[in-house]
C-alpha cells in the first residue's frame, strides 16, 4: 500500500527530520491515526520525494525522520498553459485542478480584450494546485503566475526558450492546423482565450512573435475545456 502523501513546501533535501505544521500534524494524526514508526511521503513541489518515518505522533507538531529523498526531473511534455480568465471562477478552478493533474509546468492567466476581469484569488488557485498535485501523485507543482496582460506575455517569451509556440482559436479566416497533427517535441506553450475567442488584433500580434494557428478539434469549446484537450494533447505528444 502507498504510504500517505503530502506538501511540506519548506523541506530541504540536507534535512534529517522535518516537523510538520499544525494542520498538517493534524491530519496526520487525528484524521488518518497514524502513529510512531509508520511511514508517510513528502513533496516540495520541486521534484522531491521524501519518504519519512513518525517519529513523533504529536496533533500540532508532528516529528518525522526523514528515510530518503529521491529527485524526480521534470517531464519536458509538460506545457506552459496561458489562458484566459474566465467569467465563472469555479470553471476557471475547475481548469487549474484538471491541468495539474494531466500536467503543466506553467498556467499564466491571461487577461486579453474580451477577458471579463475578475477577482484572482492566488492563495485559494494555489491551493488547488497543491491539492491536484497530492491527488495525482506528483512531485512537481506548477508555476502559478499573476495575471498578465496578453501583449506583454506574447512579447516576454524569448527566442529558444520552448520549442514550439501555439495559439488555440476559432477564427476561420486564419489557417489553421489541427494540435494532435504535430510530431513529438521538447516543450511547448499553447494559447487559450476568453469566451468570444481572441480578437484579430491579438491572433495577428501572436503570429508576429512566433507562433503557430492551431485547432483542437472540429467542434467549438469553451474555454476551459480547450485548455484541458490542449494539455492532454501536448503532454501526450
Amino acid at each position: 500500500m502507498t504510504p500517505p502523501f503530502f506538501y511540506a513546501e519548506e523541506i530541504t533535501i540536507a534535512a534529517k527530520e522535518f516537523v510538520l505544521n499544525e494542520e498538517t500534524s493534524k491530519h496526520v494524526v487525528q484524521v488518518l491515526r497514524m502513529q510512531a514508526g509508520e511511514q508517510l511521503q513528502l513533496t516540495d513541489g520541486r521534484g522531491n520525494l521524501f519518504t519519512a518515518k513518525i517519529i513523533d505522533a504529536s496533533r500540532k507538531n508532528c516529528n518525522l525522520a526523514i528515510l530518503s529523498c529521491v529527485t524526480q526531473p521534470r517531464s519536458p511534455k509538460q506545457p506552459v498553459l496561458a489562458v484566459s480568465l474566465v467569467k465563472n471562477a469555479h470553471r476557471f478552478e475547475w481548469l487549474l485542478e484538471k491541468a495539474t493533474e494531466i500536467g503543466v509546468s506553467e498556467i499564466v492567466p491571461l487577461l486579453c480584450s474580451r477577458t471579463e476581469k475578475q477577482h484572482f484569488r492566488v492563495e485559494r488557485m494555489r491551493s488547488i494546485l497543491v491539492s491536484a498535485m497530492l491527488q495525482s501523485q506528483q512531485v512537481w507543482l506548477p508555476v502559478l503566475h499573476e495575471p498578465i496582460k496578453f501583449a506583454p506575455y506574447i512579447k516576454s517569451i524569448k527566442e529558444g526558450t520552448v520549442s514550439k509556440k501555439f495559439i488555440a482559436h476559432c477564427e476561420k479566416d486564419e489557417p489553421r492546423i489541427q494540435l494532435n497533427t504535430y510530431q513529438p517535441f521538447d516543450s511547448s506553450v499553447i494559447l487559450i482565450g476568453p469566451e468570444g475567442d481572441f480578437t484579430i488584433d491579438e491572433i495577428e500580434l501572436a503570429l508576429q512573435n512566433g507562433f503557430t494557428s492551431v485547432a483542437l478539434g472540429d467542434t467549438r469549446l469553451r474555454t476551459e475545456t480547450a485548455g484541458v484537450v490542449a494539455t492532454t494533447i501536448l503532454s501526450l505528444a
